[in-house]
This record gives structure tokens, sequence and C-alpha cells, in this order.
């Protein structure tokens, strides 16, 4: 189930809980999809999430699932090692490399980081082609969904933005509970030769644990080129559940429309508006783009209303391929004289006669 959340604070505008910038790299959290928070449990499950996820064997010839298996496999070997994830958080990755030229040694490759957490191997694991094991299915907690209003610059430049959840959370209470309960066949004897099967819940006791309500700060990063309707996930920071894992959270991106500029997949289209002159005569201009740089439009030869002017990479950023755009189309619409005095038509007529 899906659970649209009502309870997040966005605080817009002006507020100094949001800012811009455009973005680097995705840090590993980033890729593992969680917080910087996240509990050595939590960067565990998250691993193995996306590990199964992008796992070579199960996305044959996919080659950008095998880019982000090994990103996923390099971040875990990094946040998974205290020390080095303790360099990391506070030095970030040239810190990292500072440590580990320091500290030279082989590392394992993605097949070493998979198998030490899976153990024996690819094919140990079960083989993706065939005979796979299925996960063991347990109890979780809401998803929580919630939309992400940007603008078309926030996905042409990149986003950083904190927002408050107000979530729940799990905290211990007086006494104790029934939990981890099983339904366990039980046979019995009725009678002479005759026997009744059943089934009888089995719990253990554990502490008592309540729901309470904590805020929290978590930063969504809208990087550049990513798409209306693509998510966000933040792993395990929706609604958890008692003797069970806490559900996703996911932004769902939201693009609002533009004035001047629209998005077609990687391309951009651009309405622009020319006087008869320019149309007839020619131009030498320059649009604003949407970072505000600066695109110059020239046109040395008569322009047809409806024409359309591309300009090659001057589109969208191409999501995760650095200095990679796709083109912009200039749409012209030619802006005619309401009226034309009795010189100018004759001026006209012998012109084009």
């Amino acid at each position: 189930m899906v659970r649209f959340a009502q309870l997040f604070l966005f605080a817009l505008c002006f507020s100094p809980l949001v800012f811009d910038a455009v973005m680097a790299a995705k840090g590993y959290y980033d890729i593992l999809e969680i917080s910087k928070s996240a509990t050595e449990a939590q960067l565990k499950r998250a691993y193995r999430k996306l590990a199964l996820k992008y796992h070579p064997d199960k996305n044959p010839g996919d080659e950008t699932a095998t880019t982000k298996f090994a990103e996923i496999n390099h971040a875990y070997e990094i946040l998974s090692d205290a020390k080095k994830r303790k360099v990391y958080d506070q030095h970030g990755e040239e810190g990292l490399k500072q440590h580990e030229q320091q500290n030279a040694g082989g590392g394992g490759g993605q097949g070493d980081i998979f198998s030490q957490f899976f153990g024996g191997g690819f094919g140990g694991f079960g083989g993706f082609g065939g005979g796979q094991q299925e996960e063991e299915q347990e109890l979780r907690g809401e998803n929580v969904v919630v939309q992400l209003e940007v603008t078309l610059k926030d996905l042409y430049v990149g986003r950083s933005m904190k927002v408050i959840r107000d979530k729940n959370i799990i905290k211990p209470a007086k006494g104790t509970r029934k939990c981890n309960c099983k339904n366990k066949m039980v046979t019995k004897q009725v009678g002479p030769g005759m026997y009744q099967q059943f089934q009888q819940q089995e719990c253990e006791t554990c502490a008592n644990v309540k729901y309470a309500r904590e805020e929290t700060f978590l930063t969504v990063e809208v990087d550049p080129g990513m798409r209306d309707g693509q998510e966000i996930s933040f792993f395990e920071e929706g609604e958890p559940v008692i003797d069970g894992e806490p559900g996703d959270l996911k932004f769902n991106i939201k693009a609002a429309a533009h004035p001047k500029f629209r998005r077609d997949n990687n391309n951009l289209h651009y309405e622009m508006t020319i006087s008869l002159v320019d149309a007839l005569v020619g131009f030498d201009t320059t649009i604003e783009h949407l970072d505000g740089h600066k695109v110059k439009v020239v046109s040395t030869t008569v322009t047809k209303p409806g024409e359309v002017k591309k300009i090659a990479n001057e589109g969208m950023p191409l999501y995760e391929r650095a200095q990679k755009f796709g083109d912009l189309s200039i749409h012209f619409t030619v802006a005619f004289p309401a009226n034309l005095s009795e010189q100018q038509k004759k001026v006209i007529k012998e012109t084009f006669a």
C-alpha cells in the first residue's frame, strides 16, 4: 500500500532551508538511497535490495545496470567500513583518497563484495538465470509518496532542498508484549485412532514499544536532467511497523510549466517572436537560457512564420551523463504590423514588384 503523506512542511521561496546548487557527482549515501544517519542494519538492507536489483546476471546486456551495480558495490565497500565511513563523513572523497593512499592495499572487486555479503559468489547465490531463491517475505511498513514540485530551471541546473519530515518512530515503553508470533501446525489425539490437526499461535515475549512523533531533516537532491514523474527514494524513511522494517519514502517530481521553454525528453523548445522587418532582412540577437547564459540566435535569410531553427547542445542535460546535452529548437512567430500607411504600401510594392 502507498499512503500519500500530509505531514511534510516545505519551507520554500525565501526560507534559508532551501538553496540552489549545481549538482556534483552522486555521493555514496545517495547511491545506496539512504540518509547519512543510516544504521549498519539499514545499510545492509539497502545494499541487498539494490545489489539484487542491478546484478548483471539479472540484467544481461544492460550497461546502465552494470555501471549502477559497480557504483553500489563501491559505495557499500566504503560505508560498511567504519573507519572509511568516518573519514568520508568528515572529509569527503578527497579525504578518503588520502586515507586509502596512506593505507594502500588490495581491494576486492564487485564480485568479492557481493560474495562476501551473500556468500559463495554469483553462482552460489543461486544464479539469476535459474534456480534463484525467493527472498523471505518480511513485514514491512507503508511506503510514503510525496509530490515534489520543481521548476524547469531546477531540472536544468539541479537543486538541493532541505525538508522537515514529521513521522512516526518506535520507542521503548513500559512492560512486555507478545512478539514474533508464528502459526504452528499441531496434531492432537481426540480418540482411539483419531487425530485432529489445527493451527496454534506461538509467540515470544519482547520488551514493549510504542509509536511517537519525531521531526527530522532530509536533504532531497534534484539532479540535472531528472524528468517529470521521476522518483527520488529514501530507504526505510517511510512508515515504521512494529516487528518489521519501515517502508520507503519516495519523492515524485512534478515539474511546473515554463512560460518560454518547453521540454521534450532531452530537448528544449523555445517560442520566439520577431518583427516583420527581422523576418525579411535577418537579425542577430540572444535569448537567456534557464541558467542565465546567453544563446546567440542569428538569421541572414528570410524567416518564415512557423520556421524552426535547431541549436545543438543547448537542450536539457542528460541525466547522470556529464556534459551531455540535448538540442534547443527555436520556433519563430512573425509579428505583423496592425496597419500600413499609404507611403509604406507604396515602398513595399516598389520593392517587391
